[in-house]
């Protein structure tokens, strides 16, 4: 269960500084792109689309698991 929360862990911050470049970027490059994920994937829609799917699951794992992992909140 370890591999399995460091990865919802992982995946779950690559999405957080994803949206934040995403609005970082908007707010101050005039609406410009800065996507992470579309950066390091380039054109591979699909494999773009499937990393979005896998960061949302994530967040649905950790926040599930969230009291039972998480050592300030018991």
């Amino acid at each position: 269960m370890k591999l399995v929360h460091f990865v919802t862990f992982v995946l779950t911050v690559v999405g957080a500084l994803n949206w934040g470049l995403v609005g970082l970027g908007w707010l101050v490059g005039n609406g410009a792109d800065w996507n992470l994920v579309h950066m390091l994937l380039g054109s591979n829609m699909q494999l773009e689309g499937i990393v979005y799917v896998l960061v949302g699951l994530s967040a649905a794992w950790l926040v599930v698991g969230h009291k039972k992992d998480c050592k300030v909140c018991m």
